[in-house]
């Protein structure tokens, strides 16, 4: 079952990366990250089994508790909300943070990158569609972080993170990812090692992918309902 998933979702990947070239938008492949998040520690031996080599979590605890029962292989992204009191944790157990929103986590994750150190890649996650409930950096934070990146010698920033909000029309995601891929051709023009923008869902992700989208979150398409009487 779950390899036929993987290759519906890939060849939904495909039809959408076609249409983007018709778009003539930059970029002609995309990272598929398989979310395992309230799922068991199985599913991801079952994925990487499968080639899906992108592993992406909600959750620090739960990332590192499945870490410690299957080990750690693959690329593991946090894309869940990140307290910065967590840091040191994130860190530790991911090689790709999604989902870094303020000034503060940014100190947070260069201060404990450091001690050990590493230096952590991570995207800033942008609250485009301005929804209260959701994070990320609102624009007139973002520019002002800008160009202070350098300053965080333990961090290497690879993108931009975007979250469309939740309706019943997915066309009406179009503007927030569109939104979010302008953003992503202005960052990558002042930086040169800008090359990740991760953007879409189960529920959206072949709209995010022809708006510009070369990195995308898939855990329900691929795995089915989450289950969520496990504890971690």
């Amino acid at each position: 079952m779950l390899i036929d998933n993987i290759k519906l979702v890939q060849e939904k990947i495909a039809s959408s990366l076609a249409k983007r070239r018709e778009a003539k938008l930059t970029g002609d492949e995309v990272t598929l990250v398989a979310v395992t998040k309230n799922h068991p520690a199985s599913i991801i031996t079952d994925s990487l089994a499968c080639g899906l080599r992108d592993i992406g979590e909600n959750r620090v605890q739960e990332a590192k508790h499945k870490q410690e029962e299957i080990g750690k292989e693959g690329t593991w992204h946090l894309i869940g909300h990140l307290q910065s009191n967590k840091a040191r944790q994130a860190v530790a157990h991911f090689d790709l943070i999604e989902s870094i929103d303020s000034e503060k986590l940014l100190n947070e994750v260069n201060k404990e990158a450091a001690r050990i150190g590493k230096v952590q890649e991570i995207l800033l996650q942008l609250n485009i569609a301005h929804e209260e409930q959701k994070s990320g950096f609102e624009k007139e934070d973002y520019l002002a972080i800008l160009p202070k990146l350098d300053e965080y010698k333990n961090i290497k920033v690879r993108g931009l993170m975007v979250i469309a909000q939740a309706c019943e029309d997915v066309e009406e995601t179009r503007p927030v990812f569109a939104a979010g891929y302008r953003a992503f051709v202005r960052l990558k023009a002042m930086r040169s090692d800008i090359d990740i923008l991760s953007m879409g869902m189960s529920s959206d992700f072949t709209v995010a992918i022809e708006e510009g989208a070369n990195n995308v979150r898939v855990g329900t398409a691929l795995f089915g309902a989450r289950d969520y009487s496990l504890k971690f």
